[in-house]
């Protein structure tokens, strides 16, 4: 029987290329995601894999959506927490509310979808935590001092739930992207877009897809050894 996965914020970028490499993997896959009904329908007339739609951000919906997925596909094996947000603004101008959004979505998100399973996790002694991060989460970004400490909360909560879960068989890792050719890349001003490309030292961006090997190959479970760690597919721009 396939390995059923869920992945947050699956139905555009990064999360559509994860979903579709886990369906041609073999997993039974299922997406959540929080607002754009038309690129969720979209995305499931092109791929066949059901999406659900609650924000991560609320600790109840994301127990009432999982349950909803588990009880059509069966208890969940493999979850990629890569829902994220962006709220930016230097610091001086940012508004409490950009703050709490950010951290909502992007860092309580991924305790508010993985708190719910981790237990069926336990009692299976089998499951698969996938924390997308980010190079900023790394490295800092000035104007996203709210995204950028979510994104470094990833890689704290992933180190801290590798140590409790390792026992139970459940590995816990994190994929730092660096600039990747999504939606919201190439929507940037072109000379902004070339002075990002300029700092990648191989010289262009990231492909979804590339991503996606990344969450595949983690979600194995030939992947047992590997937990606490984390990828960092940024096409040699940063070294953490």
């Amino acid at each position: 029987m396939a390995r059923v996965a869920l992945v947050t914020g699956g139905t555009r970028g990064i999360g559509a290329a994860v979903s579709v490499a886990l369906k041609e993997a073999g997993y039974s896959v299922a997406v959540n995601f929080a607002g754009n009904e038309e690129a969720a329908a979209k995305f499931t007339e092109e791929t066949g894999i059901p999406a659900y739609k609650w924000s991560v951000a609320d600790y109840d919906a994301c127990v009432a959506g999982i349950a909803q997925v588990q009880d059509a596909l069966g208890p969940i094996d493999v979850l990629v927490n890569n829902a994220g947000i962006t709220r930016d603004a230097m610091f001086h101008r940012m508004t409490p509310q950009q703050w709490r959004e950010v951290i909502d979505t992007n860092l309580s998100g991924v305790f508010n979808m993985t708190h719910p399973i981790w237990p069926g996790m336990r009692e299976r002694k089998f499951g698969r935590v996938i924390n997308i991060s980010s190079i900023n989460g790394q490295k800092g970004q000035a104007g996203q001092s709210n995204y950028s400490a979510a994104k470094a909360g990833d890689l704290g909560i992933t180190k801290a739930l590798a140590q409790e879960g390792a026992r139970a068989g459940i590995t816990v890792n994190a994929i730092c992207p660096g600039y990747v050719g999504t939606d919201m890349v190439m929507a940037v001003p072109e000379k902004v877009r070339e002075s990002i490309i300029a700092q990648i030292p191989v010289g262009r961006l990231g492909e979804p897809a590339e991503i996606a090997r990344c969450v595949v190959f983690l979600a194995a479970d030939e992947a047992a050894f590997i937990t606490g760690s984390t990828i960092s597919a940024n096409g040699g721009q940063y070294f953490a």
